[in-house]
């Protein structure tokens, strides 16, 4: 029985993309550029019966669209979408399989796997064959929104300037999953992400924007449920519009919810950044199945072999490419964006992949069409823009390739970091990343921020693990511990694994403090790993994608030994936030002016380290001294009138450092020894005077 009238199916417009509601009916728009007809199915509430199926009545400009008054918020729909089924030439029409909207503002239900759910028939491992079954049983539905939303007066974003920047990556789900003053069922979601508790813990770490994991609508690997397990990260996306109603205590309501989760941050000062995946979807290869784009316009949302268009390019490693040069999906990126921005008051991205979206068919292009949209767009060039600069394609690492206004993951500072602080690496590796890598980010004036340092991320150890295992252990991932990167570049201390040796565990901890410091007082943007600040283990599991429990889940259980790394880190985030001179705007030269300088290297003796200091290899102890009172080259306004000296001392032995001279003042105050974290008294020594700088540690001095 068919529930819309049909005389009440209009034109409609071709825009807005996907289906809206104007307060009197819904406007449906989808583009293909092969398609033939589109028919929209409509659902009953609990979106396992169809109930009516409607052609849209027009087609302008390659997309399909129709207006239906008697429908509005709450509707369940999908698509069918009819053309040619030649895999041979790219097209994989089959209006057997029932579509997802790519502008589906909410979904309902999860992914049942289901051979249905291929355009081929799948059991016969050939994607030339064409699978008649219906795959609307087993499929999500999309959702018609009402996108009403009080804001209770709070502006549309919460802008934090780049140069007081702290990012912090989490989880919405591990997070939350056992915190113990979250109620149980907002355990989990978008509305325990923004309890109070929440927001008021994470405020009082001195960060300023969260940084989470991917919430866009994702999709479980069979494989990974077939083993017990789930795609857990969610770097798996299937719709770019949505937030995925897993997280949502109230499905029905999740669009609100996250709505709701984010105001609760911007009510507290911090930042909202969402890590996004433009550069591959759900669909998989060839022999993968048809779930949305595949069967909406193959040919065009996907970049596949030229000379043969039955198989996909897989610059990702995933089994397909979206292809960002098409205007349309272009469009839809960027639509998408702007969406988070403007509806739900988000501040920034950090794009998965990002080298992906800059890639044409040559290549790699910081000038690609995706990046100019970017650049031009009066929306998109206000927030935060982030990449994760490298891909597993040709030319796929470009660290310091991207163009000017965004910032990059810097994995060169990670893995020098890392390396220093296991004896691996020199001063001379370590002095270029502690001041923002000017060698791969100065150029077009760029700024310091374009570097995102951060030592542990999502994936890979946790703080805590870097310095407990020598070796992943990854086996709860069922892949025999093949998964995941052999190169960890961490240090077990002397054991591998937890142990009882007071003195190893000493150690660890003083080698967690040492990272922790010299990434709070780099140049540049830190990123914090959310519980890296209390100690969280993972097991030595490095690889912890697919482990939604115990493993990835935050214990909020936290010894006090996790509560004095907490006061730690809230120490160096309140020095770091008091002093400009600790995050300049400008990259420092080591140019005298006005009788000092920004920054100066020194030697244990208290000199400036020459040239030929420089290519000794072995020297692991150094000071980095930062004047705050130097006004740079092309700057006339000072910063900071305080003085820093940070020395850095990874040998294995402890060394006396004599402290250097500075203008205008004659006493050196101890504001930070990652021996002695919680000193009885500040230490005061003149200059001249020798300090015993402790084995594998970092000290922080100041005049004022």
């Amino acid at each position: 029985m068919a529930i819309v009238q049909r005389d009440r199916i209009k034109p409609g417009l071709p825009y807005p993309r996907g289906a809206t509601w104007d307060g009197r009916g819904v406007n449906f728009s989808l583009f293909s550029a092969h398609a033939e007809k589109v028919e929209v199915c409509v659902f009953d509430h609990t979106g396992k019966r169809e109930i009516d199926r409607f052609e849209l009545p027009e087609y302008t400009d390659q997309i399909f669209h129709g207006y239906v008054s008697d429908l509005g918020p709450g509707t369940y729909y999908g698509y069918r979408v009819h053309g040619p089924y030649e895999p041979e030439a790219g097209h994989r029409f089959n209006p057997n399989k029932l579509l997802l909207d790519p502008y589906a503002r909410a979904h309902a239900g999860e992914l049942t796997w289901n051979p249905a759910c291929f355009g081929y028939k799948m059991e016969t491992g050939d994607d030339l064959t064409f699978d008649d079954r219906d795959s609307a049983p087993f499929m999500p539905k999309c959702v018609v929104v009402d996108p009403g939303f009080d804001w209770r007066g709070h502006p549309g974003r919460n802008p934090i300037g780049w140069n007081r920047t702290v990012l912090y990556e989490a989880h919405v789900r591990g997070f939350t999953m056992r915190h113990p003053d979250i109620a149980e069922h907002f355990r989990g979601t978008y509305a325990g992400m923004g309890d109070k508790h929440v927001v008021d813990y994470i405020k009082s770490l001195g960060v300023t924007s969260v940084e989470l994991l991917p919430i866009h609508t994702f999709i479980n690997d069979s494989h990974l449920l077939d083993n017990g397990l789930t795609n857990y990260w969610g770097y798996n996306s299937i719709g770019f519009f949505a937030p995925d109603p897993r997280y949502a205590s109230d499905v029905a309501n999740s669009l609100r919810e996250f709505k709701e989760m984010v105001y609760r941050f911007h009510e507290a000062g911090l930042e909202v950044i969402l890590d996004v995946v433009y550069n591959h979807t759900a669909e998989g290869n060839e022999k993968g199945a048809t779930l949305s784009f595949k069967g909406i316009d193959n040919a065009s949302y996907y970049r596949l072999m030229p000379d043969k268009p039955r198989y996909y390019i897989n610059d990702t490693g995933t089994g397909n490419t979206v292809n960002v040069s098409h205007p349309r999906v272009l469009q839809m990126v960027t639509d998408s964006l702007r969406y988070w921005v403007e509806e739900m008051h988000v501040d920034g991205f950090r794009f998965d992949l990002g080298t992906i979206l800059a890639r044409e068919p040559n290549g790699f292009d910081n000038q690609s069409g995706f990046l100019k949209a970017c650049s031009q767009d009066p929306v998109l060039g206000s927030v935060k823009l982030i990449a994760e600069p490298w891909d597993c394609g040709p030319g796929g690492y470009q660290v310091g390739g991207f163009p000017p206004g965004w910032s990059e993951w810097n994995d060169k500072y990670r893995d020098t970091v890392r390396d220093f602080w296991r004896g691996e690496a020199s001063a001379a590796e370590l002095a270029p990343r502690v001041s923002a890598s000017a060698a791969e980010f100065n150029h077009q004036g760029r700024r310091p921020w374009a570097s995102i340092n951060f030592v542990t991320a999502h994936d890979g150890f946790t703080l805590n693990d870097m310095v407990t295992y020598n070796d992943k252990h990854n086996e709860a991932n069922n892949e025999d511990n093949k998964d995941g990167s052999s190169d960890n570049r961490s240090w077990n201390c002397g054991v591998e694994g937890p142990t009882d040796d007071p003195d190893i565990n000493e150690l660890r901890a003083r080698q967690i403090r040492n990272v922790l410091t010299t990434l709070l007082l780099s140049q540049g943007v830190p990123m914090l790993l959310a519980g890296d600040e209390f100690g969280r283990t993972q097991q030595g599991n490095n690889n912890a994608y697919c482990q939604d429990d115990d493993i990835s889940w935050l214990d909020w259980n936290i010894p006090e030994t996790g509560q004095r790394l907490i006061r730690f880190v809230r120490t160096l985030t309140q020095l770091r936030a008091d002093h400009p001179a600790l995050r300049n705007t400008r990259f420092l030269t080591g140019r005298e002016v006005d009788g000092v300088r920004d920054v100066a290297w020194m030697n244990a003796n208290g000199t400036v380290i020459g040239d030929a200091q420089w290519g000794d290899g072995n020297m692991k102890c150094f000071g980095m001294m930062i004047d705050g009172r130097a006004a740079t080259a092309d700057s006339a306004f000072r910063q900071d009138d305080s003085t820093f000296l940070v020395v850095f001392n990874a040998h294995y032995a402890a060394v006396q450092f004599t402290l250097p001279d500075c203008k205008d003042g004659d006493v050196w105050t101890r504001v930070i020894d990652t021996n002695d974290p919680e000193p009885d008294a500040a230490v005061e020594m003149q200059i001249g005077e020798v300090f015993t700088v402790t084995a594998r540690s970092v000290v922080v001095f100041s005049r004022e």
